[in-house]
């Protein structure tokens, strides 16, 4: 009984905070200079009407609603979706210079992926795609979007080939749109704190394969997985994450130092064949 007094308490709380919250995105196309300014097409879903790689990231609380005001700023159609979650009269197109508005709810904890489901996946593959984290946590929070990316099949892609993928060998693989050593700047994939900490991990995957991230010192704990539910509750220090899954991680360090977190698979630590110009990281804890 006291544990379900408990848990109503915790609904009671949520169902007061929730809310509806306006975002307005601009669906823009650019280039990527990732490491050494290859020029990669890309598109991304903005804050503004300013191309930037870092597709807006969306943290809201279980049982809000999200307004949606998405505009499209190229000469393309594009799309909008969202990954495991109904969007009322979805999955939209949306024509060059026009928009769309629609509400959507969120009433379950979680890791979702909004994207560009045009054309699907090679608009998406273009870039667009980000993340949506919804949760009540007070913890500290750090966002890794993994993608990687393929030159002549994203300039193919703009150029009107949608042929399906044949022999996809991506050389650029990135988290927040950027490359080690520039994701070492980055605030918001950095994972910073002290001794004792819960610091959480939203981790994403808007690429075309598999990739596995692994700490080096720490374990963490998965406390949410779209792919594999089951897996909730377990402690691992490797995490295999497929093409448009999510997952969330509790890390509570036990002992300062800095130490390595990176794909698993080698190749996506390399950028254009360089190592470590990929996804790769340094976790600094500190008393």
């Amino acid at each position: 009984m006291k544990f379900t007094l408990i848990l109503f308490g915790v609904f009671s709380i949520w169902s007061v905070r929730a809310t509806v919250l306006v975002e307005e995105l601009w669906i823009n196309n650019g280039v990527s200079n990732i490491v050494d300014s290859p020029e990669i097409p890309y598109t991304a879903f903005n804050p503004s009407t300013e191309f930037e790689t870092l597709n807006a990231i969306l943290n809201i609380s279980v049982g809000d609603t999200i307004a949606f005001t998405i505009h499209n700023n190229d000469s393309l159609s594009h799309g909008f979706d969202i990954k495991n979650i109904t969007v009322p009269g979805g999955p939209y197109i949306i024509a060059p210079g026009e928009m769309i508005t629609v509400e959507v709810p969120f009433e379950n904890y979680g890791a979702y992926i909004y994207y560009d489901a045009y054309n699907y996946p090679h608009y998406k593959s273009l870039g667009a795609a980000g993340t949506i984290m919804v949760s009540n946590t007070t913890h500290s929070v750090f966002y890794w979007n993994m993608k990687e990316h393929d030159k002549p099949w994203n300039t193919a892609i703009t150029e009107g080939d949608f042929e399906p993928i044949v022999d996809y060998d991506p050389f650029y693989f990135t988290i927040n749109g950027v490359s080690n050593p520039e994701t070492q700047a980055d605030p918001i994939s950095r994972i910073t704190g002290n001794v004792g900490d819960t610091l959480v991990v939203c981790i994403v995957n808007t690429g075309q394969m598999t990739h596995s991230i692994h700490f080096h010192g720490f374990h963490a704990t998965i406390t949410y997985s779209s792919e594999n539910p089951s897996h909730v509750n377990r402690e691992k220090d490797t995490f295999p994450i497929q093409e448009m899954q999510t997952m969330l991680i509790y890390l509570v360090p036990d002992k300062i130092g800095k130490y390595p977190v990176h794909d698993h698979n080698l190749v996506a630590t390399s950028g254009n064949g360089i190592y470590a110009n990929g996804m790769f990281h340094i976790i600094d804890i500190v008393e």
